[in-house]
């Protein structure tokens, strides 16, 4: 017996425009399914990292395990980790990296 799958992608690009990506997998004799590609890279998921499983009513909900106060940048859990807007975890060396590809990307000149 061959289960499909049906992953759902929204992509917020602004409150106006919200794009949706329906994928349908099938599941294997062993019960895995294959994560795209795309999705994988832009929740940047790599080989090996855990997945939390959820369910909620009649959904499968798969989100990336993050644990508490890792940093978003370089994974680094620290005691001196701060959490900034909406989630957001750095360390001091990911809050440096941020630091010098804003200026970068900006053309920002301390």
């Amino acid at each position: 017996m061959v289960l499909l799958v049906e992953i759902k992608y929204l992509h917020v690009e602004d409150t106006n425009n919200i794009k949706s990506t329906v994928i349908v997998r099938k599941i294997d004799e062993l019960g895995r399914v294959v994560i795209p590609v795309k999705l994988r890279k832009d929740f940047t998921i790599k080989e090996k990292d855990p997945i939390e499983i959820f369910v909620y009513e009649d959904q499968i909900i798969l989100k990336k395990y993050l644990p508490y106060n890792e940093c978003n940048i370089t994974s680094e859990i620290t005691p001196q980790n701060r959490e900034y807007a909406k989630g957001l975890v750095l360390s001091p060396r990911g809050a440096e990296i941020l630091k010098n590809e804003i200026k970068f990307k900006f053309s920002i000149k301390a």
